[in-house]
């Protein structure tokens, strides 16, 4: 399977043409920045921080924002990763960095489906749980954007 994921068209062209390359890689640090900077955001404000804004105002184009970041980076990533998937998956950096997005996604979907997710948007207050549930989120999302930087320096 690797194999082919290797040999595939957008794999080939990627390792073909440095320009491509860079520019899947721009798209990428793109889809990361609009993630993580949307999260990041909305995890402070459940934290405490920005409390002029309310949740409910702040939250809806926010989840918006990381929702394009993640498909972005999700699409760019599984591109990159076509490059040389046999070689990233022995890297222990890239292994770390998709353990901590599966704890990142399952967060998100236990806080999105959580009573407390839905009082804070209906502009009640911001309960204990989902803090911790915004605490748990800051840390995995910036972790696994740390791995993936880590990842160059362990090849």
């Amino acid at each position: 399977m690797l194999d082919l994921l290797a040999a595939s068209a957008p794999a080939v062209a990627l390792r073909g043409s440095v320009t491509f390359y860079l520019l899947v890689n721009a798209a990428h640090v793109l889809g990361l920045g609009l993630l993580v900077g949307a999260i990041a955001t909305l995890d402070l404000r459940l934290l405490g921080a920005f409390r002029a804004a309310p949740v409910a105002v702040l939250a809806p184009p926010l989840v918006r924002v990381a929702g394009v970041g993640l498909g972005l980076a999700a699409l760019t990533g599984l591109a990159l990763f076509s490059t040389r998937p046999g070689t990233y998956l022995e890297n222990p950096a890239f292994l770390a960095k998709l353990a901590l997005l599966a704890l990142a996604v399952l967060n998100l979907a236990l806080l999105h489906a959580g009573r407390p997710w839905r009082a804070a948007l209906a502009g009640g207050a911001v309960a204990g749980r989902l803090r911790v549930a915004a605490a748990v989120s800051l840390a995995a999302w910036l972790g696994a954007l740390l791995a993936g930087r880590w990842i160059g320096f362990l090849q």
